[in-house]
């Protein structure tokens, strides 16, 4: 909804204060676009793994929802964490080995939908505690392991979103690109009468609107929703990290999840008392 009434703000603003003295009609220049969008379409496809062009457009895409990462969705990971910690806790750690190989049919997971809906976060849970089960208990070895994995992830979260930042980079360039190609068709009117060629010109001019306007109305914005996306999503990570390695190193499950519960970013972290009610409601 967000992206959804910011776009309708560019584009609102720009036509009020254009069209009281201009014409639209000059404006919507198809071949124009076709230059500048389809030039830098094919710049972004040579410059990126087949993987972020997919990446981008699809998160682009999906910037018309809610992010999934929310306040709820850290509420679910922390009352996760503590029935997971908690049944280790009483029953010992081999009694989740069953939950760990095959989290889709385990009932402690499915009691997390929306964890549950992301596998990456369900596969890092469970990497870890099946090495945890299967006796890695060095939590120093642990931490570096989950560093460097996370590390990993980080970058790979961002790379979407710096493949289309440089796509706002380029775009006003493209858009000089159809500006000159359009001066190039106005030369050969030279010969024309001046309202023929005023109108050549400014078509000409359109194309240099056209580049910046995309680029910092419309892809320069998605490119920075897109990283703060990316963000939320190594804060859930780490959230998860921390609570594992407290756990690993001998708290109490509900100290375990008080210590993840801090790494919560502020703006979505909700309080003891909120958490506390959850996890009592959870048994």
């Amino acid at each position: 909804m967000k992206a959804i009434v910011g776009t309708l703000v560019v584009i609102g603003t720009l036509l009020g204060g254009y069209l009281p003295h201009g014409s639209i009609g000059i404006m919507i220049q198809p071949l124009e676009m076709v230059i500048i969008c389809g030039g830098a379409l094919g710049a972004y496809i040579i410059a990126n793994p087949g993987w972020v062009v997919k990446a981008g457009f699809s998160q682009g895409l999906g910037l018309a929802k809610p992010h999934h990462v929310n306040k709820e969705l850290f509420m679910e990971l922390l009352g996760l964490m503590f029935k997971i910690f908690n049944k280790a806790r009483r029953e010992g750690l081999m009694s989740i080995e069953a939950d760990v190989e095959d989290p889709h049919a385990s009932e402690l997971f499915n009691s997390a939908p929306k964890v549950a809906a992301d596998h990456h976060a369900i596969d890092f849970i469970c990497d870890y505690l099946r090495l945890m089960i299967s006796g890695a208990s060095n939590p120093y070895q642990l931490e570096d392991l989950m560093i460097l994995e996370l590390d990993a992830h980080h970058h790979e979260a961002m790379m979407p979103s710096g493949a289309v930042g440089k796509v706002s980079e380029a775009l006003p360039a493209f858009g000089i690109v159809a500006a000159v190609l359009g001066i190039v068709i106005t030369m050969s009117y030279l010969d024309a009468g001046p309202m023929e060629i005023a109108h050549h010109m400014s078509v000409a001019l359109v194309g240099t609107f056209l580049g910046i306007l995309i680029a910092y109305g419309f892809i320069a914005p998605i490119s920075s929703e897109l990283a703060n996306r990316a963000e939320a999503e190594s804060a859930f990570y780490s959230v998860i990290k921390t609570c594992l390695m407290a756990n690993l190193n001998g708290y109490a499950p509900q100290v375990a999840v008080e210590f993840g519960r801090k790494a919560v970013p502020s703006h979505e972290r909700p309080t003891f008392t909120e958490v506390d009610e959850f996890l009592q409601s959870q048994k």
